[in-house]
């Protein structure tokens, strides 16, 4: 039994020990056999990562940017120097054309009236006297008791009398004018949209005391190149988004200024405003107007890349992203957004967007359905 033990445990190793050699031999060659070639995984697409390409009548616009300016406003300016007595109205207030704004103090105007009133009388009597002169030595004359001379002398005298009392009722009536401006009105109807004095103060002649806007027209006033002026005439259509407003609003081009600004040499360009309740004057506004329209095959803006020497799409065929150089053309837009017209594929070609990101040539992708459906509608016609 010993001796059959002796033989049995250097048998055992052995084959303990070959066992595990064809082990790792298998191992290694495992290693080393080719890897078993993985299918593509494709990239799915959303329903805003594909485009089809389609003839569509673009517009070609031109941007404008500027201020909104109300058509009708004034500035209340004090026409006397004198004291601001009382104003009944502040910012925001609505107010009708002729309705009563404040009042200056008239006390100087007062005694300024009255003291052209009495030099009015005094000259209407120096002018009763000379005329009474006149007309005695009239009588003399006739009678020959004094020479033509002194007639002559009557007649100047009377004539002088005459203007100075002209002059003053003219006095007069500019010291009644002067009264009445102290009383402040509104010359237009509109909301107030600044008050820059207070009861209280002196103000000169000339200084501006409210300033009034009618926000029932306004304008968006916007200095265009020269080079792009060419391209405007009255009556084009225009979509601006104003600072605030949710949604943009309709314009229209009015007026194109004749003459260039100096320095910049830009032209003014009026565009009127369609009313809308949250505009305010001040408010800055940017759009496009409308300056032409054609129909050509064309793809979003952001479909064509061009981080290549050659702007391409990507255009998804049998599954894949395949590059197709094309040449762009005229840009517009459709429906609020910028397309391109482009030349180099087929109209109803399905091409990538800005939002599928950076894809490879070549790449595996998946449409949606919307997209993959009027894709193969394309490929039966």
């Amino acid at each position: 039994m010993k001796r059959t033990l002796k033989w049995l445990l250097p048998l055992l190793a052995v084959l303990v020990l070959a066992a595990l050699v064809v082990r790792a031999i298998g191992a290694r060659r495992a290693e080393q056999a080719p890897a078993a070639p993985r299918a593509p995984i494709a990239l799915d697409l959303a329903a805003g990562d594909v485009v089809v390409a389609r003839v569509v009548p673009l517009a070609r616009t031109l941007e404008v940017s500027g201020g909104l300016k109300a058509v009708n406003s004034a500035v209340v300016r004090a026409k006397v120097a004198a004291e601001v007595k009382s104003l009944t109205v502040r910012e925001g207030d609505a107010v009708k054309a002729g309705q009563l704004l404040g009042q200056l103090d008239t006390t100087e105007l007062d005694w300024r009236l009255r003291q052209a009133e009495q030099n009015a009388s005094s000259a209407r009597a120096q002018l009763d006297i000379a005329k009474r002169a006149l007309e005695n030595n009239r009588a003399l004359v006739a009678q020959g008791f004094i020479s033509p001379t002194g007639l002559e002398t009557s007649v100047s005298n009377e004539a002088g009398a005459q203007a100075t009392h002209q002059a003053a009722v003219a006095a007069v009536e500019i010291a009644r004018k002067a009264r009445g401006d102290a009383t402040l009105v509104a010359p237009i109807a509109g909301s107030v949209s600044l008050r820059l004095v207070q009861p209280g103060e002196r103000v000169a002649i000339d200084t501006k005391l409210i300033e009034i806007v009618d926000l029932a027209r306004l304008e968006l006033e916007a200095a265009v190149a020269p080079d792009d002026v060419v391209a405007l005439a009255v009556g084009q259509s225009a979509r601006l988004q104003v600072d605030g407003l949710p949604t943009p609003v309709a314009a229209k081009v009015v007026r194109i200024n004749p003459s260039a600004q100096a320095g910049s040499r830009s032209v003014l360009v009026y565009l009127a405003v369609d009313g809308h309740a949250a505009l305010r004057q001040g408010l800055f506004a940017r759009g496009r107007v409308e300056t032409a329209q054609n129909t050509a095959l064309a793809v979003p803006l952001s479909a064509m890349r061009t981080d290549l020497a050659q702007p391409y799409v990507l255009q998804v065929q049998d599954g894949k992203a395949v590059l197709k150089p094309v040449k762009p053309g005229a840009r517009g837009e459709v429906n609020g957004q910028p397309w391109v017209a482009v030349d180099g594929i087929e109209p109803g070609a399905a091409v990538l967007t800005g939002n599928a990101g950076a894809v490879r040539d070549g790449a595996s992708v998946r449409l949606p359905g919307a997209a993959a459906a009027a894709s193969a509608a394309v490929a039966l016609r």
